[in-house]
């Protein structure tokens, strides 16, 4: 089949969500030419066509969409588009007819399916092509209070296209059992369209490190033996219970840890930098922002040990990526933690800062404990490869070509 691939987060200061569209990106090209399918990258983001080799990949860039569309015509359908939008949160079914060149482009493309590699709100090219969906979490329903997925009209934006899309999917991927049963229970997806497909560790956290990584902790001055947390500041992220932690292991135990936090400012860093000032941590706390993937890879290595707090779930990329860089992990007992990481990490209920505490002191006063768990780690990471999941993708594919052949690609389908 020729299958259409959306990219949308391909830029590093996005964060997880672009580690995995380059991950999958790298493996369509390493190990798309045998699938047996051709695939069309279609993107927002530019330089997508520098790093695409071989015959079985095309890229089209979204952005030729409105080069053939005046000033004007410009002008009114961001209008009508903003209108929409409004519209979409109110109990009603009316909208203003919109001639969407991005979906006559993707349309004409002849693509058979396409496969989002993240469920989003507004930014599904077109519902008219059959398509797979990677779904991450359904925390708007899970733990609706938090701001994220709350406030400013987001839930109901949430509810209204994840219902839609999830339940029109020809195959809803996820990559643990904890994920599927939430698919099946918020949205009565059928148990057969649901797929477990474990999330690969990214490729940079399996590769042999090129320069030094002394070198990298001089440059943001960070001390040894620290803790860290690479995460946006959202509220879910939970950096308060660590910094609660840390106070613990200070006050009750005596023991200073210096944390480093890595990810950009989304609405919540004053909170944490207030909390870091209140509890007289400022002396510990290091806010690094964004750093290029290579430091980041340095500052795993060079960690004692990841502490990753969040109440989202099921899936996360930094604990897999933190096995295999031989960091070893505590992370949030949130569903699908457990499935996720098996043996090779120390989980902990994330309102509970007493018990962090404890299970970073336990692994501060046990070497041994800590090199077993390291070595979990990276046997943990080598079963979760970029090809293992690339694989499960191409089978999906293959399931779904034989129904896929009963319509035209190429002629919209009309109902006589």
């Amino acid at each position: 089949m020729k299958v259409g691939v959306f990219l949308k987060n391909f830029r590093p200061e996005i964060g997880g969500g672009s580690t995995f569209e380059s991950e999958i990106l790298q493996s369509l090209i390493k190990y798309g030419g045998n699938s047996g399918h051709r695939f069309t990258i279609f993107s927002w983001s530019k330089g997508i066509e520098k790093v695409i080799s071989g015959s079985h990949l095309e890229f089209i860039p979204l952005q030729q969409s409105y080069a053939g569309r005046s000033f004007k015509e410009r002008i009114k359908y961001r209008f009508l588009k903003t209108i929409n939008q409004v519209l979409a949160k109110l109990p009603i079914s009316r909208q203003f007819p919109l001639e969407d060149l991005v979906e006559k482009l993707v349309i004409n493309s002849g693509v058979e399916v396409i496969w989002y590699l993240e469920l989003g709100t507004y930014d599904y090219l077109t519902l008219e092509i059959p398509y797979i969906t990677t779904v991450w979490d359904l925390a708007h329903r899970q733990q609706p209070f938090f701001p994220e997925v709350s406030t400013g009209g987001r839930w109901e934006r949430r509810e209204n296209s994840y219902g839609v899309k999830i339940q029109r999917a020809a195959a809803v991927i996820t990559g643990t059992s904890a994920g599927k049963a939430e698919i099946e229970r918020f949205y009565q997806v059928p148990s057969e369209l649901i797929h477990i497909l474990p999330y690969p560790v990214p490729s940079f956290a399996l590769q042999t490190p090129l320069g030094s990584d002394r070198e990298v902790l001089a440059k943001y001055q960070i001390p040894d033996q620290y803790l860290f947390y690479p995460a946006q500041f959202w509220p879910h992220k939970n950096h308060a219970t660590l910094l609660l932690a840390v106070q613990i292991l200070r006050e009750v135990h005596n023991l200073i840890m210096p944390v480093v936090f890595v990810g950009a400012d989304k609405g919540n860093k004053l909170h944490i930098e207030q909390l870091v000032n209140q509890l007289k941590l400022s002396e510990q706390v290091h806010f690094l922002g964004f750093v290029p993937q290579s430091d980041l890879s340095a500052l795993y290595r060079q960690a004692f040990a990841l502490t990753f707090p969040t109440f989202f779930g099921p899936d996360n990329l930094p604990p897999i990526e933190a096995l295999g860089l031989g960091c070893p992990v505590i992370a949030s007992q949130v569903a699908g933690a457990e499935e996720q990481l098996g043996d090779a990490a120390i989980l902990f209920d994330p309102t509970n800062e007493q018990q962090l505490a404890v299970a970073i002191k336990a692994l501060w006063d046990a070497p041994k404990m800590r090199s077993h768990l390291i070595q979990l780690g990276l046997a943990r990471a080598a079963q979760l490869t970029g090809e293992h999941y690339i694989q499960g993708i191409f089978k999906i594919l293959d399931q779904f070509a034989p129904i896929r052949r009963c319509w035209s690609s190429t002629k919209p389908f009309k109902q006589k």
